[in-house]
């Protein structure tokens, strides 16, 4: 994945991402669906690392910001730069929730709650089909 910088949109043609990502990555990040709870990658990582848009390669959230929220879905605080996520207000299933996406290809993420730990008090909700792992060297 490349290192372009955050503000430099990526933008595809449905079919170009059809292509790129497998079935389960397209309906998540592109057709805003939800995994399952616990049954998608990452939400019981414990490595450091860095976790980037599955789309784009773009720098979302580190490890350290990572936290067992009990959901059964990768969990963050914050954002590893507060340009790396854009949000947007969605009233999918009678609820108003907040919609997180990538701010370089506009990837569908999870949501973000105000129910986290300090120090923000945020719960970033990702699905692990959205984000790609990398482990620190060790």
């Amino acid at each position: 994945m490349s290192d372009v910088p955050a503000q430099e949109k990526i933008v595809k043609s449905d079919e170009e991402w059809r292509e790129q990502l497998t079935p389960e990555q397209y309906q998540v990040t592109r057709k805003e669906a939800t995994e399952p709870a616990f049954s998608g990658p990452h939400w019981d990582e414990k490595r450091d690392g860095l976790y980037r848009c599955i789309c784009c390669g773009n720098a979302l959230f580190r490890s350290e910001t990572k936290f067992d929220s009990g959901t059964g879905w990768p969990s963050f605080y914050e954002p590893i730069a507060p340009d790396a996520i854009g949000e947007r207000v969605d009233r999918s299933w009678f609820m108003r929730r907040t919609e997180t996406h990538c701010a370089r290809c506009e990837a569908h993420l999870g949501h973000v709650f105000n129910d986290g730990p300090r120090p923000t008090g945020l719960r970033y909700c990702m699905n692990g089909h959205a984000l790609d792992f990398i482990p620190d060297e060790e």
